[in-house]
């Protein structure tokens, strides 16, 4: 749906208003020689139903990418030949009910020059398109997404991306045409997620007028048939042409403390990014249940996801106002996950240890109240558990641990670590050439401090203090301790790592790659 524009010198406002007088090919793109001089380029798509003697109406300033607005007027109008608008959308809302009980669903048009700032709907057009097999037939001789599939109404989601996987592998087998792939694909997407699902089966199943979702709340670039509205600032959409969401490609890795566990799914969701990612135990070969959720944070092991990501959103009311919040969601058809070899040894560890902790409860909450008012040192806690009958080989480390630490950080700077203490919820470590205090977690940052002349003498400074101290040198503080500075824990943490080196003066090998 690219579209350039070629415009006349003669043309004065900022919206070039103009008659198509031919129409013929150019490249990957079709031209539309205009009245008055100039042309404009339009995708095929959208020049499919532009004719001769049409007027077109966009932007002297767009920019020749998807989503260009541009609004096709047909010349002479005609209930079987409506106008044609291409647009980027942004937010749709829920479906709502109209005065005559109709349900339609509202979307923004966020950045529009021709005065129109929003799309309406009727939810059997979004029916149509958005959850047909078949666009070319009516809803009536649609076929079962769950036939399609060959999968019973009750699938699981694990069954549903077997089901997925093998009708795609019988398609390429068959070399079937891309469309037959498109619907496919098409089936598993909405099923795939639960809200789409849940509106399909409402769909499905009754024939009276029902709402229904655009799917991952719009964001995208549109083609559309229909009418304006009288005062111009609405366009009411008969039919959908075409729809193309915001996407990109992502590949990071994702700890799985950070999964939400349920019986047939699990969910990482990550703040700092604002993305979502819905899997199954067809994508990640593991047997889970609720119950992981209990010792999850004690579990280092990370997967690698790479899959492409929608936009969508939402508005929220904070501080008295309406905010739109904006996240991307994983498209379930495009997701690739790959877990570490050790996965399972990791697993148990993990599950064994919390067993522990509960076992030595009461000995390990004594021993928490220690740390929250004095630095204790790493052999100091292992005499305490062996006096407290805790097994020797128990990690003193998941003693003040969080479910938000990130093992890496904490790996890193113990590996170079002469001596260890817990301390509340941090971890101070004398280095060769320096001390650290640690909190691994994102957001957090690595403080460093020149080698003290002795460690009792830089604790005994520094449980007096605080952080916000610390930085603003309250009392000579950061004076008396040695403070060099912070190392944030950013989005990359070979970035932190390479930095924290550096700090150290430790000699930088480029070619070195870390597990972050």
């Amino acid at each position: 749906m690219e579209a350039a524009a070629e415009s006349s010198p003669t043309a004065t406002s900022s919206i070039r208003h103009a008659q198509v007088l031919q129409i013929e090919p150019h490249g990957e793109k079709t031209a539309c020689n205009l009245s008055e001089g100039g042309r404009i380029l339009v995708s095929n798509l959208l020049a499919a139903h532009v004719r001769p003697g049409d007027e077109i109406d966009f932007p002297l300033a767009f920019a020749s990418d998807a989503g260009a607005e541009i609004y096709i007027h047909k010349n002479p109008p005609s209930p079987r030949q409506r106008d044609v608008y291409q647009a980027s959308i942004g937010y749709a809302a829920q479906p709502k009910s109209d005065k005559r009980e109709q349900f339609y669903v509202r979307a923004e048009v966020p950045h529009g020059c021709l005065g129109i700032s929003a799309l309406h709907f009727p939810c059997e057009v979004l029916r149509d398109y958005f959850y047909a097999a078949d666009r070319r037939l009516p809803w009536e001789k649609q076929k079962n997404l769950y036939d399609i599939l060959r999968i019973p109404r009750s699938a699981s989601p694990a069954e549903l991306r077997l089901a997925f996987r093998l009708s795609e592998l019988e398609l390429r087998a068959a070399g079937a045409p891309t469309r037959d792939f498109n619907i496919l694909e098409r089936a598993f997407n909405i099923l795939a997620q639960p809200e789409l699902r849940a509106c399909y089966v409402t769909l499905s199943s009754i024939f009276s007028a029902v709402p229904a979702l655009l799917s991952f709340s719009g964001f995208g670039s549109i083609v559309v048939s229909g009418e304006r509205s009288r005062d111009g600032q609405t366009f009411f959409v008969r039919r959908i042409l075409s729809f193309i969401p915001e996407h990109r490609q992502r590949r990071f890795r994702a700890p799985l403390r950070k999964f939400d566990f349920y019986s047939d799914r699990a969910i990482y969701r990550d703040v700092r990014r604002k993305l979502e990612v819905l899997v199954d135990p067809a994508l990640i070969p593991l047997v889970w249940d609720s119950t992981w959720n209990q010792w999850k944070h004690l579990l280092g092991a990370k997967v690698e996801i790479k899959a492409t990501f929608l936009e969508t959103g939402n508005y929220r009311h904070r501080g008295g106002a309406w905010h739109l919040v904006k996240w991307e969601t994983a498209l379930p058809s495009r997701i690739e996950v790959k877990v570490p070899m050790d996965i399972a040894e990791q697993i148990e560890t993990a599950r064994k240890t919390y067993h522990r902790f509960g076992q030595f409860s009461d000995a390990l909450d004594r021993i928490r109240a220690r740390i929250q008012g004095e630095p204790v040192e790493r052999d100091e806690l292992r005499r305490l558990c062996w006096d407290l009958h805790i097994p020797g080989d128990f990690d003193i480390a998941k003693i003040n641990w969080k479910a938000e630490y990130d093992a890496f950080f904490y790996r890193q700077l113990c590996s170079r670590a002469r001596r260890l203490y817990l301390f509340r919820e941090e971890y101070i470590m004398e280095l060769e050439r320096a001390a650290v205090i640690e909190t691994p977690q994102q957001g957090h940052a690595t403080y460093l401090f020149s080698k003290p002349r002795t460690m009792e003498e830089f604790l005994a400074v520094y449980v007096r203090c605080t952080k916000e101290d610390i930085r603003h040198n309250r009392g000579n503080v950061a004076e008396k301790l040695g403070f060099l500075g912070r190392v944030v824990h950013g989005s990359n943490p070979r970035l932190w790592l390479k930095s924290l080196k550096s700090r150290l003066g430790e000699a930088m090998d480029y070619a070195e790659k870390s597990d972050g």
